[in-house]
């Protein structure tokens, strides 16, 4: 279609008035990602005429107003097009916050932040989005984001804290403050493209104290570590297989739980008996030999068709996801069927009972990936140490191998007496 003129402008209006039907004329010739256009609609009393840029983008067409026809003319209308829209289509960025200067709001530097985390492939990225999303529904979404205040914080954690939910309390708190951290930054970020801007004067959530972090101390003996893993190899009700042997992994090798939970095909080495895995919190390579009994696990476990050695129950083109390993083992404390014990405490319960079981501090630093502090190791050490590994886990092994073969202990004989015991692991697993 050849360009727009205004002669052919007003016969179109006529013609809409005459038909009642609507109408768009497109300015320019060819096809592309995004076009000026001119939408006509017949009203009761007179026919409309408004200036869109139109934009198709991930399958969708979108729209944004640019002025009404005669108010704006023709010539105006490819003027503003050519200046604030043409740029952005060409480069396939959305239209929907060009020439929006207010202040972004709070669900918009959410959103970003949220954005920014999944880009920067933080696995934390699901559980922000979750907590942020609740955050928005309270604050207002709508609301600009410079406008809350310290108190309005305050206001929405306190009945959370008065609750006894003090570590979420603090996760609120930790949420809106890293939020609002990153959107102080990116004002000035040279790299950041977007042209929505929050105009943020200071940080809300900055001088809201954190919730002192209480170390934790739970570990599994020798016996509670044997009741778990048998509850494991054969629950008493209907669970995703995954879970179990995602969990009992954990228990044979102290790794982390997003390292377990996302297990690849890609990072087994079945000839040598060696997870791999590329990206570790700590950012340092790390590779460790798995004791025997684990290896046995592994090689029984078939990967489905996406190489997930433990797929969500959900969604099988994803691992399985550390929340939900988390919240598969709050389920079953509350049953009261396993010992109090968090995944955490299985990292914990595996470099206490491995160093029972004879494996030095530092061999047990090194299989966990855990940073060492001496500046050789930090700075200078490139050793893989896989051969003491391999050594240590044979060790491990052994020890394990001990326990499991020792007999299903007997059931408790009911008494009269109150089970002080459970209320204790009540009160436990609500401090946990």
């Amino acid at each position: 279609m050849p360009s727009l003129t205004d002669g052919e402008i007003r016969r179109a209006l006529k013609q809409v008035e005459q038909t009642g039907k609507q109408l768009s004329l497109v300015d320019g010739e060819g096809h592309g990602p995004g076009r000026l256009v001119l939408v006509m609609k017949p009203m009761p009393t007179r026919v409309t005429a408004d200036w869109m840029a139109q934009q198709w983008r991930d399958q969708k067409r979108f729209k944004k107003k640019l002025g009404s026809y005669p108010s704006m003319s023709l010539s105006k209308a490819r003027e503003v097009f050519t200046r604030d829209f043409a740029d952005m289509i060409q480069k396939g960025r959305s239209i929907k916050i060009a020439g929006d200067t207010r202040p972004g709001t709070v669900a918009d530097l959410f959103e970003a932040y949220v954005a920014h985390l999944k880009a920067s492939e933080k696995s934390s990225w699901k559980e922000a989005e979750k907590g942020l999303n609740k955050i928005a529904d309270t604050l207002g979404r709508n609301r600009p984001a410079r406008d809350i205040e310290p108190d309005e914080i305050t206001d929405l954690i306190r009945p959370i804290y008065d609750r006894g939910k003090r570590s979420m309390a603090d996760h609120v708190r930790s949420y809106i403050r890293s939020a609002y951290s990153w959107g102080l930054k990116s004002e000035h970020d040279y790299r950041n493209a977007s042209q929505r801007r929050f105009r943020l004067v200071y940080n809300p959530a900055a001088g809201i104290p954190t919730e002192p972090k209480k170390v934790g101390t739970r570990w599994l003996d020798e016996e509670e570590f044997l009741r778990l893993y048998r509850w494991l190899e054969c629950p008493d009700a209907p669970v995703h297989p995954p879970y179990t042997r995602a969990v009992r992994i954990l228990m044979l090798t102290g790794q982390r739980v997003e390292e377990i939970a996302r297990l690849h095909v890609d990072q087994w080495d079945a000839k040598e008996r060696i997870i791999d895995w590329s990206k570790t919190k700590n950012g340092k390579p790390h590779a460790i030999p798995v004791p025997e009994v684990a290896a046995e696990l592994i090689e029984s476990i078939k990967p489905n068709a996406h190489g997930w050695f433990f797929p969500s129950a959900t969604d099988p083109t994803k691992p399985v996801s550390h929340g939900t390993l988390y919240s598969f083992m709050w389920r079953q404390r509350e049953r009261e069927v396993i010992p109090v014990v968090t995944n955490r405490d299985l990292r914990r319960t595996w470099k206490t009972l491995a160093g029972q079981a004879g494996l030095s501090k530092e061999i047990r630093d090194r299989i966990q990936n855990h940073t060492l502090q001496d500046v050789s190791s930090k700075s200078y050490d490139r050793w893989s140490y896989m051969p003491e590994k391999r050594a240590a886990m044979k060790k491990w092994n052994a020890f394990v191998r001990a326990m499991l073969t020792k007999k299903r202990p007997k059931p408790a004989r009911e008494t009269s007496r109150p089970n002080i015991r459970s209320g204790v692991e009540g009160a436990t697993q609500h401090a946990a």
